[in-house]
C-alpha cells in the first residue's frame, strides 16, 4: 500500500525529473548519445575482442584506462586489484578535496565466464554483434563509455564526484573481488555513498534484490584400493552421494512457499582413477543460494553437519580413517535495497518520464556488496537485446539502447545532486 509520504516523495522525484530532462546540458549530452551509437559499437567490437578470463582481466582493464584518459577523466588508474577507474570531479574540487568527498559510483564488470584460450573476436550478423562476452558484461562496458563521452561532451559537472568504474571479479569464482576491493580495502572505502552498476541488456529491468550464494569445495579423502580385493573400504565418491541425497530432503530446500527462497546445487564432483579403483579422493563443488542471510548460514552449517555425519559413520567401521575437508570458494552476501529507497524514487520517476514500466528483478550482481553494506545500489539493464548468454554462441542487438542510455544517464545525474541531502 503507497503510503502519503511515498506518494508525496514519488512526486518530488517526477518533478525533478522533470525539470532535469529540460537542462540544455542534459540535451547535450542525449544528443551525442542519439549520433554517436557507431561509436559506442566500434568500442565494443573492439574491447569484446580482448579476452577477460576469470582472474586474468589485466589486458581488458589496460584498455579501459586508456580509453578513461581519452575521453579526459582525472585520477585514471588501473588499482591493485586490476579494476580500471576514472573520476568526473565538481569544477570547484581540487585533487585533495576530491580524495576526501562522497562518491557516486557507475560500474560494469570487465569479466567473463570463459576460460583462457576461448575465442571471442566478434563477428557482425546484420545489426547483431556474436561473441563470447558480448552481452555480459560488453553491453555494459560499452554503455560506460557512451555515459562518459556524452557527460564530457555535454560539459556536465556532477555536484560529487563520479567514479566510472570497469571492475574485475563478477563472474564465478571472482566472488566480487572487484567490488569488494573498492568497498572495504581500497582508497575509495567508505566514500561510496550509492552505487549503479550496469549489467547485460534489456531497458526496463532494474536488480533491487542481491541473490545471496555460498559456495562450497567438499573434499573426502580415504585409503583406496582395488574394486574387488578391498571391496567394503569407504569410497568417497559413494560418501558423498549419500551426503548428497540427504541435502537433498531438506526443509530449507522447500521454502518457496512459506519463506525465502532457498536452493542447494552440486554442479561439479570430481575424483577417482579408473573404474575398477576405489578412488583415494574425490570432491563436490556446491552452490547455495539464498534472498535471505539467515537461510544462507543455516543451509552452510546443514552442508557441514551433513557430510560430517557420514564420514563420521564411515570411520567407526574401519581403522584407517577417511578424512573432511571443506573450503568456502564464494561468499556473495545478500540484500535489499527498500522499497521506499530515494534511489528507487529517482529511477521510478525516470521510467515514468520516458514512459517505461520499472521491473524490480532479483539478481546475483556487483550491486550484491553494497547492498549487504546498507549502501544504495541497484544493477541496471544497459540497453538493447540479448541472447545465448554464459554460452560461445552469446550475441547482443544494440538497436534501441539509446533510451536504457537515457535512463541511466537521468538516474545517474538526479542521484548526483539528491545524495548530499540525504
Amino acid at each position: 500500500m503507497t503510503t502519503p509520504q511515498a506518494s508525496a516523495q514519488t512526486a518530488f522525484a517526477q518533478h525533478r525529473i522533470t525539470r532535469l530532462a529540460t537542462q540544455l546540458p542534459v540535451h547535450r549530452a542525449f544528443h551525442w548519445l542519439h549520433l554517436h551509437q557507431s561509436q559506442i559499437r566500434l568500442w565494443q567490437l573492439e574491447f569484446v575482442a580482448i579476452p577477460a578470463p576469470p582472474f586474468a582481466e589485466q589486458q581488458r582493464a589496460q584498455w579501459f584506462a586508456e580509453r578513461f584518459e581519452a575521453l579526459g577523466l582525472t585520477n585514471v588508474h588501473v588499482d591493485a586489484e586490476g579494476n580500471a577507474l576514472g573520476e568526473l570531479l565538481p569544477d570547484d574540487d581540487s585533487g585533495e578535496a576530491a580524495a576526501l568527498a562522497s562518491t557516486l559510483l557507475l560500474s560494469a564488470h570487465l569479466d567473463t565466464v570463459f576460460p583462457a584460450g576461448t575465442d571471442t573476436v566478434p563477428r557482425e550478423d546484420g545489426a547483431r554483434i556474436l561473441a563470447p562476452g558480448v552481452c555480459d558484461n560488453g553491453a555494459g562496458l560499452s554503455a560506460l563509455l557512451g555515459l562518459i563521452a556524452a557527460l564530457k561532451f555535454a560539459g556536465i559537472r556532477p555536484p560529487l564526484p563520479i567514479l566510472f568504474a570497469a571492475n574485475v571479479g563478477e563472474e564465478g569464482h571472482g566472488d566480487l573481488r572487484g567490488m569488494r576491493h573498492l568497498f572495504t580495502r581500497g582508497s575509495y572505502k567508505g566514500r561510496i555513498a550509492a552505487a549503479l552498476a550496469l549489467e547485460g541488456s534489456g531497458t526496463s529491468s532494474v536488480v533491487t534484490r542481491a541473490l545471496g550464494s555460498r559456495r562450497f569445495r567438499v573434499t573426502v579423502d580415504g585409503p583406496g584400493g582395488h574394486s574387488w580385493s578391498d571391496a567394503g573400504t569407504p569410497n568417497p565418491i559413494t560418501l558423498i552421494a549419500r551426503a548428497l541425497a540427504s541435502l537433498a530432503d531438506l526443509p530449507a530446500l522447500s521454502l518457496a512457499s512459506h519463506g525465502p527462497r532457498t536452493t542447494l546445487s552440486p554442479g561439479v564432483i570430481s575424483g577417482g582413477t579408473s573404474i575398477n579403483v576405489i578412488p583415494s579422493s574425490a570432491s563436490v563443488e556446491l552452490d547455495l543460494r539464498s534472498t535471505d542471510a539467515t537461510q544462507l548460514d543455516l543451509l552452510s552449517d546443514a552442508v557441514e553437519r551433513t557430510f560430517a555425519a557420514v564420514v563420521e559413520t564411515a570411520n567407526q567401521k574401519q581403522s584407517v580413517p577417511v578424512l573432511l575437508t571443506i573450503d568456502t570458494i564464494g561468499n556473495r552476501p545478500a540484500g535489499e535495497l527498500p522499497d521506499d529507497a530515494p534511489l528507487l524514487h529517482t529511477l521510478r520517476a525516470v521510467d515514468r518520464h520516458l514512459g517505461l514500466r520499472t521491473e524490480t528483478r532479483i539478481g546475483s550482481t556487483d550491486a550484491n556488496l553494497p547492498l549487504s553494506l546498507g549502501i544504495p545500489a541497484i544493477a541496471l539493464a544497459s540497453g538493447g537485446t540479448g541472447g545465448g548468454i554464459h554460452t560461445l554462441g552469446e550475441w547482443y542487438d544494440p538497436t534501441g539502447r539509446e533510451t536504457a542510455l537515457r535512463r541511466i544517464l537521468l538516474t545517474l545525474l538526479d542521484t548526483a545532486q539528491t545524495l548530499p541531502e540525504q
